[in-house]
């Protein structure tokens, strides 16, 4: 199962932003980069008694004002209001819990309650679906004076105001504990042991059009407008007596490209269809020079520990020659050097050329995550790697590596027992992935070293 979300609504500065960094424990915001590979802060996971979840910042609302971001795409007062609301019910249909966060010092404005009327409006079943619940939370609360005026929150109809301080951590615990109560509990999951395969990519790469040449039928929207696809798309298909999910995405843009509002859960989806899937078609158009934000997407994927193949479309639209693929395959290669290890196919969704090889591929590449190699195996290319390599020695002292065994797959997990781990160095965790990948391929999927000092 994937891990709950819990999404974080309001107007702009009620602290959004302070309430997210402190629910993810770290000085995060939705901008900011992290170190290693760049990865723009929509979301972050979060933990409270043993319950995981993420949760993911909406970005500020205003249905009374036209945001000036959003100025030069001309998008009028009424439209605007639209896509709030649109914003507010999405938070509704793929959230499982929302907070609402208000100003205990602005006291109520007409922005919490325009807002407070979108949610409240949807707060009843359809068609037998869970509606998440909304939780009204009232920031800025550092004082007995400005908690007693969050009594006026009532009038929203959204239940117990709940006071807190997200910038002092003031109840936190307690909002925390509504939250975790109101998670999904025991529900049943149909089990579905079908290959789950993502399409992800910027928008306008060929997501739909090679999600509709893969199953021969028009199943989703196909259209040259970017970002037409919102939804993850699910669609379940028999290749080769193996059961397959496909999942449709909608593009990836890159942060300061995001549309504030819908796109920003348009955003969200995809990163879940990552989450949920085995292996992603990472799909770059051959037309177009690799961007910054197709190694973002790549880094997504690896940071999931999820396997991938780079699929080149568009391949009919460039004029090539005897050298043409081998040049641009070094020049992805040299882009995404953080993930040589995948393989990378050339297509056409248009014309249909080698789409026939996308789906064989990626089952390929599903069947290495799911290898399994015997304590013999690794033990002989860990001290053949040891013996070609030693690692270098720190104070005085040199790391020994006793033996290794494979923990799990999906992905590969390996334990390696050492003297002491502090001595192994990012570089030679590489060297050693690099040796077993010499020895048994893993092509496409991500390897996970552990080291353990040997007691």
């Amino acid at each position: 199962m994937t891990k709950p979300i819990v999404a974080l609504v309001g107007r702009p500065n009620v602290g959004k932003s302070t309430l997210f960094n402190r629910l993810a424990g770290e000085p995060l915001t939705i901008v900011d980069d992290v170190p290693g590979t760049t990865r723009d802060r929509i979301f972050a996971d979060a933990e409270w008694l043993e319950n995981h979840f993420e949760i993911i910042d909406t970005g500020g609302i205003d249905p009374t004002s036209v945001s000036r971001s959003l100025e030069p795409l001309s998008i009028g007062s009424a439209e605007y209001v639209d896509q709030i609301r649109e914003q507010a019910l999405l938070a509704v249909r793929e959230a499982d819990v929302v907070l609402f966060i208000t100003d205990a010092t602005s006291g109520v404005t007409p922005a919490d309650t325009e807002v407070a009327n979108i949610l409240r409006k949807n707060q009843k079943d359809v068609d037998g679906k869970r509606v998440p619940p909304v939780l009204l939370v009232v920031n800025k609360a550092d004082s007995q004076r400005y908690r007693d005026q969050a009594l006026q929150f009532y009038e929203l109809g959204l239940g117990d105001p709940i006071p807190i301080s997200a910038l002092h951590g003031t109840a936190i615990g307690d909002l925390l504990d509504l939250v975790i109560a109101h998670f999904p509990q025991g529900s049943e999951v149909e089990d579905d042991d079908s290959v789950k395969i993502a399409i992800v990519g910027k928008p306008n790469v060929g997501k739909s059009s090679l999600l509709n040449k893969l199953v021969g039928e028009e199943r989703a929207i196909v259209s040259p407008t970017a970002g037409t696809t919102r939804d993850a798309i699910d669609t379940h298909l028999v290749f080769q007596d193996i059961p397959i999910t496909l999942i449709d995405t909608a593009g990836i843009r890159r942060r300061g490209k995001v549309i504030p509002g819908v796109e920003k859960f348009s955003v969200l989806r995809s990163m879940r269809a990552i989450e949920r899937a085995d292996v992603s078609l990472l799909l770059l158009d051959a037309s177009d020079s690799l961007s910054a934000q197709d190694t973002h997407i790549a880094g997504y994927i690896i940071d999931a520990w999820k396997s991938i193949v780079v699929v080149v479309n568009k391949w009919d639209a460039i004029e090539k020659d005897n050298y043409t693929m081998n040049q641009y395959t070094e020049y992805i290669r040299k882009e995404l050097n953080f993930v040589d290890y995948v393989p990378i196919l050339f297509i056409s969704a248009k014309t249909g050329r080698n789409v026939d090889e996308v789906l064989p591929l990626a089952l390929q590449v599903q069947e290495e995550r799911l290898a399994r190699l015997t304590t013999g195996q690794i033990n002989r290319t860990i001290q053949r790697a040891q013996d070609a390599h030693p690692a270098p020695a720190h104070g005085g002292r040199a790391l020994r590596m006793y033996y290794g065994t494979q923990v799990r797959s999906d992905p590969p997990t390996f334990m390696i027992y050492v003297n002491d781990p502090k001595l192994a160095h990012f570089s030679y965790y590489r060297y050693l992935e690099n040796e077993i990948r010499k020895d048994y391929g893993f092509i496409g999927t991500p390897i996970h070293i552990v080291m353990k000092a040997r007691r």
